[in-house]
């Protein structure tokens, strides 16, 4: 059973359809989106198995998270993966504010961590009783490649992700013992999310010529890894940064 946060739309709503195709029930945590959650709820349960649940939440807020965890325990037994997939939103504009030291302000860097840093602690804080109860447990941060090489230097982006590794991988450390995996897949510029919508084909083009695959990573690409990373596939695997974008960094 997977809770997958700011999984109504682009990266999240294809992990939630792959766990789905893969006989996992999950729920799709919304903010906004509430008319997409729901749409792709009904897409999941189509074939008559109900595998999929919608919940409202705002990461950023403790309560909201366990009033999650709680919906997810009562509707499906037990929360075995999370993937800590919500992002304040963004747009990759190498012209933002953000793309600058001597124009990104502390309060853009702050919204970036709330959402990105805060949102996971209180996620993982609201379900961790449950997975140490079951002694097992698959967490899945979504970073990015940027960390490894800033080819744009979005301070108040990277530094978040920046940060997300740092606590994947005291996570990874303390909950070992407990049976729970801790894993990061740093994603490159996906093609195409709502935040990649405004990216050129010359961008994506150039991208995809400076990997050793020659071709931009779809979501659907994407999606698949977070599908091995929740398998037992993985379960040797804990404490690391993954890049799924082709080969263009190897950190």
């Amino acid at each position: 059973m997977a809770i997958i946060t700011g999984a109504s739309r682009g990266v999240g709503a294809e992990i939630a359809r792959q766990y789905a195709n893969e006989g996992a029930c999950v729920m799709i945590n919304y903010f906004k989106s509430a008319e997409k959650a729901l749409a792709l709820k009904d897409e999941i349960n189509a074939g008559g198995s109900a595998k999929a649940e919608i919940c409202y939440g705002d990461v950023t807020e403790r309560t909201d998270m366990d009033s999650m965890v709680k919906l997810t325990v009562e509707t499906f037994g037990k929360v075995d993966i999370i993937v800590c997939n919500a992002l304040a939103d963004y747009q990759f504009n190498p012209a933002s504010p953000g793309a600058s030291i001597e124009t990104v302000t502390w309060e853009m860097m702050d919204k970036q961590m709330r959402g990105t840093v805060q949102g996971s602690m209180n996620i993982i804080q609201a379900a961790l009783p449950n997975m140490k109860e079951n002694k097992f447990g698959k967490i899945v941060m979504i970073g990015t490649n940027l960390v490894y090489n800033p080819v744009v230097t979005y301070y108040d982006y990277n530094v978040s992700k920046a940060a997300l590794v740092g606590l994947m991988r005291n996570l990874a450390s303390e909950l070992g013992p407990h049976g729970i995996r801790v894993n990061l897949l740093a994603g490159g510029l996906l093609q195409i999310t709502d935040a990649s919508s405004q990216t050129t084909p010359e961008v994506f083009g150039f991208v995809a010529n400076g990997t050793p695959l020659r071709k931009a990573t779809t979501v659907a690409d994407f999606a698949a890894s977070a599908v091995f990373c929740a398998s037992d596939l993985s379960n040797a695997m804990t404490g690391q940064s993954i890049s799924v974008d082709g080969g263009l960094t190897m950190p």
